[in-house]
């Protein structure tokens, strides 16, 4: 494959740069194919094109732009199987996840479409008429992450364009290929300059939030480049949306069904290899059950097969990249210095990206594995036995942005749920996300909001009309 097999979308059309970027398939830690690498002349165009296309789509009737919105969601799966097995390739995610990924990302879409926002009309007195409307922002700089490349992609782009933006995305430089060819498919109904796709390296991201063309950033990924964001979007005090890093907490209680809620807890911390942001990275486990729930955990680690994701029947695959690969061995490494028991299931061995599901067996409060985000197949197991004190555990983090309580009592678990500060909390599952709910991190976790009719107004700002007669 070369780099003139996937073009970036600039203006409706087809776009190159005189660099390219390597694509590595982690499963096998080889280059397999390089996309264009776009520097400052790439990104000036792709913003002057948004710029040019924002008053016409910004006046565009709001149905016309739904229209538009939904027909993403239908071309992207209508090219499931081709946009699935791209993005096996470039992630490492087995293929049925990938095919998930896809659907759920063509669904986003199509709910998107259906949301309206309304103009709201204030009572102002007799003679006069005050109306607030929500208007545009103006031009977005999307940047989507690698774990899940196609799927938060789409939470930018749908909401971004149904409420008359138009967007420059960039997805991350390790997982560009699947975002650039719905870039390609899509280029010949939406409107010239309204989305526009361009790729490239370490230095392209920072070009972009500190550019002045750009009225708004969305940034999905680590905490510590958010913070960069803020900085460099704040001389021109940009709009915002940051989803960042979380630390999420897992509170079971000792009522629980404990092979039943064991299983759904694996999955909650080990979908994706641990790579999801809402993953469950700690579990605090009640000391009546936490042997045997440690145990049924440890059966599905051993069991669950591990390897290519192009491969049927692997359930788990590699870590994404190599610069995370090699941290999360990091963490393992200081796991095993500390003298921390680890209980492990089989990974291949080989050049590929690969990270035995590993269960760390009640490490200090204080360790590296507890106090970091792994986003990696490791999970601290932690005992406790005083609600009261794992609520305060479970708060510790710096960061807040999911959590789960299992419970067999779900009022009780609501009044754990209710004191986790939190953006989501989910009650006997995990990971449980919806293009109309609302979701958000406190702390250091992100700032504003996606999905939902709260996270399309992070796209609008209002816009007041007082009429006297």
């Amino acid at each position: 494959m070369t780099q003139d097999t996937l073009t970036m979308t600039i203006g409706g059309k087809a776009a190159s740069s005189a660099n390219s970027l390597d694509v590595c398939n982690p499963a096998t830690g080889q280059v397999f194919a390089t996309v264009p690498d776009a520097g400052a002349a790439e990104l000036e165009a792709a913003i002057t094109a948004a710029r040019s296309a924002f008053p016409a789509w910004r006046d565009t009737a709001w149905a016309d732009r739904a229209a538009i919105v939904n027909r993403i969601g239908e071309t992207i799966a209508a090219n499931a199987a081709e946009l699935a097995a791209m993005l096996t390739r470039e992630q490492g995610k087995p293929a049925e996840q990938a095919q998930f990924e896809v659907m759920a990302a063509a669904q986003w879409c199509q709910a998107t479409a259906t949301l309206t926002l309304p103009d709201r009309e204030i009572e102002a007195g007799p003679g006069r008429r005050q109306v607030t409307r929500y208007v545009p922002i103006g031009v977005v700089a999307g940047i989507s992450p690698w774990n899940f490349p196609v799927v938060l992609s789409i939470w930018k782009i749908a909401p971004a364009l149904l409420a008359g933006n138009t967007l420059v995305l960039k997805p991350s430089p390790f997982t560009p290929m699947t975002v650039l060819r719905i870039g390609e498919l899509v280029r010949d109904f939406v409107p010239a300059g309204v989305l526009n796709m361009i790729t490239g390296g370490d230095a392209l991201g920072p070009l972009m939030t500190a550019h002045p063309g750009f009225d708004k950033v969305s940034f999905t990924g680590s905490t510590a480049t958010g913070r960069r964001v803020m900085a460099s979007a704040a001389p021109t005090l940009k709009r915002l949306t940051l989803e960042l890093g979380g630390n999420d907490a897992a509170i079971v209680m000792p009522d629980v069904n404990v092979p039943e809620t064991a299983e759904r807890l694996f999955w909650s911390a080990f979908t994706n290899s641990g790579q999801v942001c809402v993953a469950t990275k700690r579990a605090y486990v009640h000391s009546d059950i936490y042997d045997a729930f440690r145990d049924e955990l440890v059966k599905l680690a051993e069991a669950v097969p591990m390897g290519d994701g192009s491969q049927q029947g692997t359930a788990l695959g590699p870590i994404q990249n190599k610069p995370q690969y090699d941290r999360v061995r990091g963490l393992l490494a200081d796991c095993k210095a500390n003298g921390y028991q680890l209980l492990q299931g089989d990974a291949p061995e080989g050049e590929g990206f690969f990270v035995p599901v590993t269960l760390v067996d009640n490490p200090p409060e204080d360790s590296r594995i507890v106090r970091e985000e792994q986003f990696g197949p490791i999970l601290p197991l932690l005992r406790f036995s005083d609600v009261e004190e794992v609520i305060a555990k479970a708060n510790s983090s710096d960061m807040g942005l999911a959590g789960t309580v299992w419970s067999a009592d779900t009022e009780a678990a609501m009044r754990i749920a209710e004191q986790m500060d939190t953006g989501n909390v989910w009650i006997n599952e995990g990971l449980a996300l919806s293009p109309f709910a609302a979701f958000s991190g406190r702390k250091q976790s992100g700032v504003g909001v996606e999905n939902g009719i709260e996270g399309l107004m992070t796209y609008v700002e209002p816009k007041t009309f007082l009429v006297s007669h």
